[in-house]
């Protein structure tokens, strides 16, 4: 399949990922370049990530997110929502699908950015549930959010339909590369550094200093450039 670079124009985009941390693993570089030519990104994360960590979940559900927040902070995002659904065991269930239907009418987003739901990714190992749930769950979101019929008492809520124009997703077989400069990398590095309670636990990963722009720059001599973020992209009807 033949990668392009992703031109199109962008203005409000929602990401939409299961766990803190999903977006810091290159994703973030995109988030920084779209930030810096002002456009309004926010990030809706589906569950606390309380299961992720060596010490206790009520304890982790209370330092992730806050390292979520700085991380947030070095890509230029300032619009940060956690939902209360289960890590771990995330569940395609019509309440979840209601959820995120809801933060895309309020937010008006035209472009969703979301984890693949392949089972093996393209970066090597199998992709675990929470991230399968969260991508299909976001597809079937999308398609509630432009459909006045679907969940009506969003309607009695005050948050009317809205058509999402494109669908972004990571970790796929990709179509498109979103081109991004060398600082819009090292805050990508940065963002994910900022998950350093997160990232103790974890004693054989990888320096964020070192794969990021590795993985980034991989992405952009496909493209001609110096580092780029690839997505699968999907245009929406």
């Amino acid at each position: 399949m033949q990668i392009e670079t992703f031109t199109a124009e962008v203005k409000r985009v929602l990401c939409v990922v299961a766990h803190p941390d999903d977006m810091e693993y290159g994703a973030s570089a995109a988030v920084a370049h779209w930030t810096n030519s002002g456009v309004h990104v926010a990030y809706l994360l589906l569950t606390h990530g309380e299961a992720g960590m060596q010490r206790s979940p009520d304890e982790a559900a209370r330092v992730r997110p806050e390292e979520q927040r700085a991380a947030c902070a070095t890509v230029g995002v300032d619009q940060l929502t956690i939902l209360d659904h289960p890590d771990g065991v995330l569940e395609m269930t019509l309440d979840l699908r209601r959820d995120i239907a809801r933060e895309i009418r309020r937010f008006e987003p035209d472009t969703v950015l979301t984890s693949t739901w392949d089972v093996e990714p393209t970066w090597g190992g199998l992709n675990q549930a929470d991230h399968r749930v969260a991508g299909l769950s976001v597809v079937d979101a999308i398609a509630a959010a432009g459909n006045r019929w679907i969940f009506p008492e969003l309607i009695a809520e005050g948050l009317q339909p809205h058509a999402v124009t494109r669908l972004l997703v990571t970790g796929s077989t990709p179509t498109h590369a979103v081109v991004v400069d060398r600082a819009d990398v090292d805050r990508a590095v940065a963002s994910l550094q900022c998950h350093a309670a997160y990232l103790a636990d974890l004693p054989n990963h990888p320096v964020p200093s070192e794969f990021i722009p590795e993985a980034l720059a991989g992405a952009g001599q496909i493209v001609g450039a110096d580092h780029a973020v690839a997505f699968r992209v999907f245009e929406m009807r």
